[in-house]
Parts: structure tokens; sequence; C-alpha cells
């Protein structure tokens, strides 16, 4: 059961001139969750080194304990501190990041164990979006960025949309308007042979001409 807020939500407008309120900064380093815009949908963000805020955001969702959530990082150089990058998804980072591409890779160990879901991989992403890369730039941390909504729900891409879904679990919400829309792109490059998880808006035929050709491969839509 996820325990109710006793104060109502609270709602800040954002944009490029101011992307990463204090508030919403104080409130990340003290271990809360917070809700704000990316380039693709709404995201629940918290501190993703942190175990007990990433069990928050996993309670607050209703999310099953084996389902990895991604992580967000202000640029590409962060990803290293995170995670091995062999040199077809270096390939990948430059060509798409920042975007709606998010690239599982060997874990470090540096994010909480929840975060992977113990599979010892970590999905990374670099979003298109200033409000993300400000709060992990002023936060000092890479930010979990699942989408704002139940399990089985659809992915937010308005304000009212992740209210009307998680009122009175969430406390403060970044409003950045109405949002792109689409999921990002999943690509698995823990083994041999890249791996599309989730199709999104960087088509198959996109990783193809960075990787080599026939090499990767389409699996069924991650959750």
């Amino acid at each position: 059961m996820v325990e109710l807020l006793l104060n109502p939500v609270v709602v800040l407008r954002v944009d490029a001139d101011a992307p990463a309120p204090r508030r919403a900064v104080e409130a990340l380093r003290a271990g809360d969750v917070v809700v704000y815009p990316t380039d693709t949908v709404y995201g629940l963000g918290c501190d993703a080194t942190n175990p007990s805020a990433v069990r928050r955001v996993f309670e607050i969702k209703g999310r099953p304990p084996d389902q990895p959530v991604p992580v967000l990082l202000a640029d590409a150089q962060q990803a290293a501190e995170l995670a091995e990058i062999p040199d077809g998804a270096r390939r990948l980072m430059k060509r798409f990041w920042p975007g709606p591409l998010t690239l599982v890779l060997p874990s470090r160990g540096v994010v909480a164990e929840l975060v992977t879901a113990g599979t010892g991989a970590v999905g990374l992403r670099v979003p298109d979006h200033p409000v993300p890369r400000a709060l992990v730039r002023a936060c000092g941390f890479p930010l979990v960025g699942t989408s704002a909504n139940s399990t089985g729900r659809p992915a937010p891409v308005t304000v009212a949309q992740v209210l009307s879904d998680l009122d009175g679990r969430v406390g403060l919400v970044l409003d950045g308007g109405r949002l792109g829309g689409r999921p990002s792109t999943v690509v698995d490059c823990t083994g041999d042979r890249p791996r599309v998880l989730r199709p999104g808006p960087i088509p198959v035929e996109a990783v193809e001409r960075v990787w080599d050709a026939g090499q990767v491969e389409v699996v069924s839509a991650a959750k």
C-alpha cells in the first residue's frame, strides 16, 4: 500500500529559463520523489543512488521489483561513471544523445540495486529537454527516469494526466506543458549484438546505420 500524502500536491511551472526550481532540487536531495517533464513523457524521478527513494518510486507506481527502471543523465560523459560502455554503444550515444534512446549497459554498481532489478545492467539516457538535465546537474546525482504513471496505465503527456493517476501519491510536479508523448527506444548493449527491447522514436534502421547492418536484433517490447 502507498501511504497518501497529508498535504496537497504542489505544481510548479518550469521552462528553459528556470528548469530546476530550488524546491525540486531540495526535495530530490532529501530523498523525495518528483514528477518532471522530459522530451518524451512525464517522468517520476528520484536519486537513482538512494535505495529508499527508489523503493518509493516502485511503491508509487505499483511496479514489480523484477522490472528495472531507466536512469537519466545530464550528459554522455556521466555514463562511464555508472556503466561499462562498449564501442558500439559509444557510437549510438554520439549519434542520438541527447534524445529518445535508452541504452542498457553493464552496471558498475553505483545506482541502487532496485534500479537494475538485480540484472546487473542499467538503462541510461540523456534526454533532449532542459529540465531533467538541469536537475541532474543541480543535484549532483542521476535521476530515475521511469514514466509518471501507475503500472499498466498510459504514460502521461500532460500534468492533468499525471494528477488523474498519481494525485495523493506525489508531492511535487513540475509542469512543462504538453509533451511529445512517445517513450524512448530501448537498446540492450550488454551482449555481442544489440537488441531493441522497445521500439520508439528512433527506428531500428537508424540504429543499424550506426551499428553494423544485420547485427541488430529486435525482441519483444519492454514493459
